[in-house]
């Protein structure tokens, strides 16, 4: 299981942490080396109705973050704003471009 930290736009957002299977990962991240990616693109990709039953079962297992071994992917929501910032879908990232 690879855990997946969920971002989105809500004020209230709670960065929640949630539990994939390798295959749900690699659906969701399917590049090499890849950890972040964009709801919309994920969606757009693996096809609506494919997602949903991915998303589905891993909204089942959210995971405590005091017990959490590591974060393996970062999933925007409703941020499409933030794609600037991750152009290669990788972590890390400084894009000096961006910073004051």
């Amino acid at each position: 299981m690879k855990n997946i930290q969920v971002i989105d736009g809500a004020i209230n957002a709670s960065y929640s942490i949630f539990a994939a299977t390798d295959e749900e990962f690699e659906a969701i991240f399917p590049r090499k080396g890849q950890d972040i990616e964009f709801s919309e693109d994920f969606f757009r990709r693996a096809k609506a109705e494919a997602a949903t039953a991915i998303m589905k079962r891993i909204w089942e297992r959210r995971v405590d973050k005091k017990e959490v071994v590591g974060i393996h992917g970062t999933l925007f929501y409703g941020l499409p704003e933030k794609k600037k910032f991750y152009e290669r879908k990788r972590e890390p990232v400084i894009d000096w471009r961006y910073v004051p």
